[in-house]
């Protein structure tokens, strides 16, 4: 069965073909043969793990407004075992707070759907932006650590299920 989660504003679903070119238009110079990379890659955890990234859709219209999931941060072995939200909107849905909307859909579906226990989130020091939806979402900074694939600051937020 394909997971779908629906908030008041947003779709969160699988991906599919005609998403490579609105998902490539989401990134400055993008892509397309990236964003169909990142779907393919996206779709194999889905597969291997039972959890992934989702398309983010706008119920209003059904244009992609981004992407927000879950996923397993194997480059990361200092926050390991775990599970790790994230989310990429666009403008229009950072302008909204729809980051927010669907990172929390992710949040309730990790922790009731999947039965996750702790999810970490993980973003750069100093990106004001994740650190506003994170705390919205009541994750409380961990700890930092540096990001081994180019040694940048990272902070380390979580969110864990009561027993």
């Amino acid at each position: 069965m394909t997971t779908i989660l629906r908030t008041p504003r947003l779709t969160l679903r699988r991906w599919r073909e005609d998403d490579i070119e609105p998902l490539a238009a989401l990134d400055p110079g993008g892509d397309p043969a990236a964003a169909r990379d990142d779907i393919a890659a996206w779709e194999q955890e889905w597969e291997e793990r039972g959890v992934g990234m989702f398309a983010v859709e706008l119920r209003e219209t059904r244009r992609l407004a981004g992407v927000a999931g879950l996923s397993v941060p194997a480059h990361l072995p200092a926050v390991l075992p775990a599970v790790a939200l994230g989310w990429r909107l666009g403008a229009v849905g950072r302008e909204r707070g729809l980051d927010v909307e669907a990172a929390r859909a992710v949040l309730d579906f990790a922790l009731r759907d999947r039965g996750v226990a702790r999810v970490v989130a993980v973003h750069a020091v100093g990106d004001a932006g994740s650190e506003r939806v994170l705390r919205a979402l009541g994750m409380r900074p961990e700890c930092e650590t540096s990001d081994p694939r180019c040694g940048g600051r990272l902070r380390v937020h979580v969110l864990e299920a009561c027993p």
